[in-house]
């Protein structure tokens, strides 16, 4: 697989890397441990160099799988993760205080069985906490060794640059894709201008954009989008005509939604690399492969047509979701 560099300073990493976070949280029970492992290990066979998890994701749970998993190539794979819950639970609210940090770190590193965090995140900016201080404990877990490069999540452009000034920011990790393309507005010319790195996470409209979820479609008890604005049923029903166009376009090129929809992203800059997540190995590879499509520019035009004409419809968050993105 093609590798890209995530900005500026950032590491180079595979095109395409790999979200961990289902297979231990977020959209349904855990999958067995061995079923987990033996994902994470398809996917680095299959050219994946890049790993996302974080403490939140099982309150640790998700890292320890990683870790395990990874234990026999660490050396050849980048792995980030995430601070910035209270306890490494969301619903306990955020907690990024130098102190928590670096309490994150130091658990971080033994359940990844790692000497060091290759990309270290804030999960989400804690309003409590000045960002000055909080780079200031990234910057010294970096001094230190414990830390490779210093990331943030949701982040504003005001918060962004006020970080960047105390630890360059290696990337930025933020929803994008063909149904949220708010970072288009401020977020990416500012990453441009600074250097930084961009990771797409939910690149796949948490499933949506694959073409597998209808207005019928049900999901499991603790799936996360029981509580997503934009997954109510009508919802779904009117944003299916974004799919019909996607649909269309992937059939006349031979491919699937999911590849136009993950390679799109990959042709808007050469710094930014999507981590669509799956706990199916079809789906793995069908995502994978996206990293073979080529968009033309008649490609580009038609699907930057089709968004014009459509208006996707839903909030992404709950309120209570929404109030934690204090950026």
């Amino acid at each position: 697989m093609k590798t890209r560099k995530l900005g500026r300073n950032g590491p180079e990493v595979s095109v395409l890397g790999y979200g961990c976070m289902g297979l231990s949280y977020g959209y349904g029970p855990a999958i067995e441990r061995p079923r987990g492992i033996d994902m994470i290990r398809a996917a680095y066979a299959r050219g994946v160099t890049f790993f996302d998890t974080a403490e939140a994701y099982a309150q640790g749970a998700n890292e320890d799988l990683l870790g395990e998993a990874l234990a026999p190539m660490r050396d050849q794979v980048v792995i980030a993760t995430k601070f910035g819950f209270q306890d490494g639970d969301p619903a306990k609210g955020l907690d990024s205080r130098p102190e928590r940090i670096r309490a994150v770190c130091e658990a971080a590193l033994k359940r990844l069985r790692s000497e060091r965090i290759d990309l270290l995140y804030q999960h989400r900016v804690d309003p409590n906490v000045p960002i000055e201080d909080v780079a200031g404990t990234v910057r010294d877990l970096i001094a230190e060794g414990k830390v490779g490069h210093f990331g943030l999540s949701e982040a504003g452009v005001e918060t962004i640059r006020r970080a960047h000034a105390v630890q360059p920011v290696a990337a930025l990790q933020s929803e994008y894709s063909l149904w949220w393309r708010e970072p288009e507005q401020d977020i990416l010319p500012l990453l441009e201008e600074l250097g930084i790195g961009f990771v797409p996470f939910s690149p796949l409209g948490k499933g949506f954009l694959t073409g597998a979820i209808d207005a019928s479609t049900s999901f499991g008890a603790s799936d996360f989008r029981n509580s997503v604005p934009r997954f109510s049923e009508e919802n779904r029903r009117a944003n299916l005509a974004l799919i019909d166009r996607i649909g269309e376009i992937a059939g006349a090129k031979g491919v699937t939604k999911a590849q136009i929809a993950l390679a799109w992203l990959l042709a808007q800059r050469p710094w930014i690399v999507p981590i669509p997540g799956t706990t199916k190995l079809h789906r793995l590879e069908e995502n994978l492969d996206a990293a073979t499509v080529t968009l033309d520019r008649s490609d580009l035009a038609r699907i930057a047509d089709a968004l014009q004409q459509i208006e996707i419809v839903g909030a992404r968050y709950n309120a209570h979701a929404q109030a934690r993105i204090n950026r």
